[in-house]
């Protein structure tokens, strides 16, 4: 698998049993292809983090956000996070689980918007 070591590998397996439902949704619609043709991975090992999905194509890491990342701690580790993936160079969406459940095709929409941002450079 690429270079990868086995704990990643077990790690990222399990992330993805234990995915939540807004990731589940938004998998559904991101899966095979489904976003115009961008192919996206789930629980993608980068460093010593998962991103929830990763366009590679792109660089682009979409992270689904719960009621977990409110406190001004997470929110901090949180920063710390996309610091490290944009020093990867990476970019990063941030997308919560509500946008997911009520505004599933707003959030595929923005997501295209980015990568097609991109495309245009």
């Amino acid at each position: 698998m690429r270079g990868l070591r086995i704990p990643e590998v077990r790690r990222a397996r399990q992330l993805r049993r234990s995915q939540t439902s807004a990731e589940a949704k938004l998998w559904a619609k991101l899966r095979s292809r489904r976003l115009s043709g961008f192919k996206f991975v789930r629980q993608a090992p980068i460093g010593p983090y998962f991103a929830d999905f990763l366009c590679r194509e792109e660089n682009l890491v979409v992270e689904v956000d719960g009621a977990t990342h409110g406190t001004p701690e997470e929110i901090a580790a949180d920063a710390r996070r996309s610091a490290h993936l944009a020093k990867a160079d990476y970019r990063v969406l941030r997308v919560t689980n509500t946008d997911v459940f009520e505004n599933t095709e707003a959030v595929l929409e923005t997501i295209l918007a980015v990568l097609e941002r991109r495309k245009a450079l």
